[in-house]
């Protein structure tokens, strides 16, 4: 009779690996414990920075203590880390909130000493986008030079290129064709090919026979009855000669971003393709001029069909600044834009979170079993937001948490941690607010990947694929 063998049986190929059980549950607390570690000393007014070295070709240094940049820059290999990683009727009123809400958000960052300055930047750009939420209609450009105090922002819309040679500087009531198409000759590229002349005017008949191809390309984009062509690609010298003559402004190798965001704001559409103008659809603005910022020139467009659409311009003495600057700005547009369209708001410093806290511990008291206990713990998570901005200021945190708990049972709801004064603060009357709907959503989120994290009871990493040699060159 054959014998039953028990040995382990390994169905992976090889260098798979495979953790279970307890080993699987330990490794995606870890690094779930490491992520929270790494960004929860950036939290609050008294935040600090990180700095993040990229190695290799292409090495470079940014200094920030946003978080979103912070985790999408490291290098994570833990798989519970990727989890956490990947995941008003009254104006004047709502304005305030507005302001309110950005100043807490610039206050833990680089921008926190012109908070005032840049609260109403931000408040005003938001205000113009009209409900609509979309913030590609807002540009923001970085200039070296100055100081934090001189960004400003600008009604209209600026892309950071120059006119072409000999082209007019100034064009009103502009009709703008955008596009992104080669204006060199289209060349039927073939690896490894040659042409062979026996002569120089051979040589001379190519290229008269390229610029004929140029300027039948040119003639047809001018069938288009535009006064302003601006092109993804280059335009080249030959074509850019045929412009001016034309009395068309060209402007060549405009960054894809700043292209779709002009389309954008003009109302127009990218072509490619120039055989049928009907089909082309034109972007317009009143007025296309240039402008000096700092030592650089630039194009101003205003009047613009998208009349929501603003620039904000970013001075500064170093690049490393500037970039904060943007990335703290960004995040500022980003909650109140959310905040536009669900206007509820909660209080900040801890308060919220004190609050939810207060709510569930008093559930748990309620709730018999075991169930209990997780609410205890879900309470207590939510008291440790607060615990951590009180540690990043240097405080004792023990201490005020206390004194923030005791404020809520003795039905204080508004009672917060004002970390200016080290002591508990009314939040309402120091204007700390936040926005419901994203707080709402980081509460969920957190929720969300805490529970796929305790889920876990099996890790397996696929064995690298393999190098295959390429017996087949061309």
């Amino acid at each position: 009779m054959a014998s039953l063998s028990l040995a382990p049986v390994n169905i992976f190929k090889a260098g798979a690996d495979e953790e279970r059980a307890e080993t699987a549950r330990l490794t995606s607390f870890i690094g779930a414990i490491a992520i929270g570690d790494l960004v929860k000393s950036t939290l609050g007014p008294k935040g600090m920075d990180k700095i993040l070295l990229s190695s290799g070709r292409d090495a470079s240094l940014m200094v920030t203590n946003d978080g979103a940049t912070i985790l999408k820059n490291i290098g994570v290999d833990n798989p519970a880390a990727k989890v956490l990683v990947d995941h008003g009727s009254d104006e004047v009123k709502f304005r305030q909130d507005l302001m309110n809400i950005a100043g807490t958000t610039l206050s833990s960052k680089l921008l926190t000493h012109h908070k005032d300055h840049f609260t109403k930047l931000a408040v005003e750009a938001v205000l113009r986008l009209k409900g609509s939420g979309n913030l590609e209609a807002i540009h923001i450009i970085k200039k070296l030079g100055g100081s934090l105090a001189d960004s400003y922002l600008d009604e209209g819309f600026l892309l950071d290129k120059k006119i072409g040679v000999n082209q007019p500087k100034r064009i009103e009531n502009a009709k703008i064709l955008i596009a992104n198409t080669s204006m060199d000759t289209d060349k039927i590229k073939i690896f490894g090919s040659r042409v062979r002349v026996d002569s120089t005017a051979k040589v001379a008949e190519i290229e008269h026979a390229e610029k004929e191809k140029m300027k039948e390309k040119v003639e047809r984009i001018l069938k288009h009855g535009i006064n302003c062509f601006i092109n993804r690609q280059l335009i080249y010298n030959y074509p850019e000669q045929l412009f001016g003559a034309a009395g068309v402004m060209a402007i060549e190798h405009a960054d894809f971003a700043g292209v779709e965001r002009l389309a954008l704001v003009t109302g127009g559409e990218i072509a490619s393709t120039f055989d049928h103008p009907e089909l082309v659809k034109l972007g317009s603005c009143k007025l296309i001029g240039e402008v000096m910022i700092g030592e650089d020139k630039l194009i101003h467009f205003s009047g613009v069909a998208l009349g929501e659409a603003c620039t904000i311009v970013l001075r500064g003495a170093t690049q490393q600044i500037l970039d904060e600057a943007e990335r703290s700005l960004h995040d500022a547009l980003c909650v109140l834009a959310q905040t536009v369209k669900d206007s509820r708001t909660v209080y900040g410093g801890g308060c919220s979170e004190m609050l939810m806290a207060h709510a569930v511990t008093q559930l748990a008291n309620r709730t018999p079993g075991k169930e209990a206990v997780a609410m205890e713990s879900y309470a207590k998570a939510l008291r440790m937001l607060p615990t951590i901005i009180a540690d990043n200021a240097g405080y004792d945190s023990a201490d005020l948490v206390a004194q923030l708990r005791a404020a809520h049972s003795e039905g204080n709801t508004t009672a917060g941690l004002d970390m200016r004064e080290g002591t508990i603060g009314d939040m309402a009357i120091l204007g700390i607010t936040e926005s419901f709907q994203v707080k709402r959503q980081v509460l969920l989120s957190a929720a969300e990947a805490a529970e796929v994290i305790l889920r876990v009871d099996n890790i397996i990493k696929a064995a690298p694929r393999k190098r295959v040699p390429d017996h087949h060159p061309c």
